[in-house]
């Protein structure tokens, strides 16, 4: 009789072959089918997408290295400066927590606007933290990256996922987005929300879905997006597919107001 502790492997199970050049196409459609079935397990319609800063800390938090840079001789002008920027951390907590309440209260068979976020820390862990305060599902689509812990201690156990491939976290993050909302960040922030402006612009993407992006003073300095206009390489039109905002009250009011136009009779996602 052969011995149990010789058997090969099944293929599936076979780490070094999974993990190999050859097998690429069935870790791409891992990262793809992997979530839809979750998705459709716990009635995710379709979400509100939170881009924005890792490195934001919340208030609390930035007030104590303050107060310890200023007793230890540390670095103050720093401290100070990452104090300021914690408000862009709590407003994103409570726009995910009056987003949630608000999206809780529309449908029970399915859930709709469900706030989905890079499920890393800084602004993303606000975002997941204000839904699950508000006792809401919500998404974390994290990536493997060898400098920064991926995941959050807010995102939705089920709903918490690492991914190895940029493109299909960023397929997650449209395929489902009806809205989006890009707080402050940096190289990955605006690469997400320019992928997103371009495929609006470029008309593939088909759905109308309204964007915000928070945080005037920064924006402003970041994205001197007229000189585009000033140059011809984009129309004026395509610097109102946005909507710039500096207060929670503001963002809400148009968010709700867009999707209750045009999306929430719409059919959700593809479930």
């Amino acid at each position: 009789m052969a011995d149990p502790a010789q058997s090969p492997d099944k293929t599936y199970a076979d780490s070094t072959f999974v993990g190999s050049r050859p097998a690429r196409p069935l870790r791409i459609l891992a990262e793809y089918l992997h979530p839809e079935t979750r998705f459709h397990d716990l009635a995710i319609s379709d979400t509100i997408v939170f881009f924005g800063s890792a490195r934001f800390q919340r208030r609390e938090e930035a007030e104590a290295a303050l107060d310890s840079a200023r007793r230890e001789g540390g670095d103050v002008e720093g401290a100070s400066r990452r104090l300021e920027m914690s408000r862009y951390y709590e407003d994103a907590r409570t726009l995910a927590y009056r987003l949630t309440e608000w999206s809780k209260g529309l449908e029970k068979s399915r859930k709709r606007f469900v706030v989905c976020t890079g499920g890393g820390p800084g602004i993303m862990e606000a975002a997941n933290r204000g839904a699950s305060e508000a006792k809401g599902l919500n998404v974390g689509l994290g990536i493997s990256l060898p400098h920064e812990p991926s995941g959050n201690p807010y995102s939705t156990r089920q709903l918490s996922f690492e991914f190895h491939y940029f493109f299909m976290r960023k397929f997650w993050f449209v395929y489902l987005a009806k809205a989006l909302v890009a707080f402050p960040g940096g190289f990955g922030t605006l690469d997400e929300f320019f992928e997103v402006m371009t495929l609006l612009q470029t008309g593939k993407l088909k759905k109308r879905m309204p964007i915000v992006l928070y945080g005037s003073e920064f924006w402003d300095d970041a994205l001197n997006l007229s000189t585009l206009v000033r140059f011809g390489t984009v129309d004026a039109a395509d610097l109102e597919l946005f909507h710039r905002s500096d207060s929670v009250d503001d963002a809400f009011a148009f968010i709700t107001s867009e999707l209750s136009a045009d999306a929430i009779d719409q059919p959700g996602g593809r479930w």
